[in-house]
């Protein structure tokens, strides 16, 4: 018998308590492996995409409001992957939104759970090289954003700060970093 299969939880029901426009709150009713039956609360919402631009020394950026934090946050491109789209035609059509650029050449650096406690979607990380010159932005019509260019230096100082508060974004300059360092 395998060591972990005590560790796994069986899913015996689920509800939707609550559906909004980026994720639905579902109640799943879940056997222990101790037999002992518990309600956890899930978010359930469609992948993410996160798309690192590089330009030499540099990175693109964008900042954007974002209300949970209720402050300006400096990002990497990003957002929804639409339905029926896959990750890669997601991470294209958001650097296009965003930045008005396209890539040449785009590396899936991997995926991860936002956080597997809570969420059952995962963000899907790429690196964009060999950028076109930005063009203009496509923004959603709730969408308001700058993009720019900043030192990957200057990032990796200013990471863990106010400026970036967007776990996410740290998590892809993780990926980043390890694709760097296996060359």
């Amino acid at each position: 018998m395998n060591a972990d299969e005590n560790l796994i939880w069986k899913e015996q029901s689920s509800r939707d308590l609550l559906k909004t426009a980026v994720f639905t709150v579902t109640e799943r009713t879940s056997t222990g492996p101790d037999g002992q039956t518990g309600k956890y609360i899930v978010a359930n919402a469609p992948d993410w995409v996160i798309v690192i631009p590089e330009e030499k020394d540099s990175f693109l950026m964008v900042k954007q409001w974002r209300h949970g934090e209720k402050a300006l946050s400096i990002e990497f491109p990003g957002g929804v992957i639409d339905a029926g789209e896959s990750p890669e035609e997601g991470a294209r059509r958001e650097l296009l939104e965003e930045t008005g650029c396209t890539a040449a050449k785009l590396t899936l650096l991997g995926k991860f759970n936002p956080n597997p406690a809570l969420f059952s979607n995962h963000t899907h990380v790429y690196l964009a090289q060999e950028l076109s010159s930005p063009r203009e932005q496509h923004l959603d019509k709730d969408e308001f954003l700058n993009f720019f260019k900043m030192k990957k230096e200057e990032v990796y100082t200013l990471l863990g700060t106010p400026f970036f508060p967007h776990a996410l974004m740290a998590s892809a300059l993780g990926l980043y970093l390890v694709h760097e360092k296996q060359g």
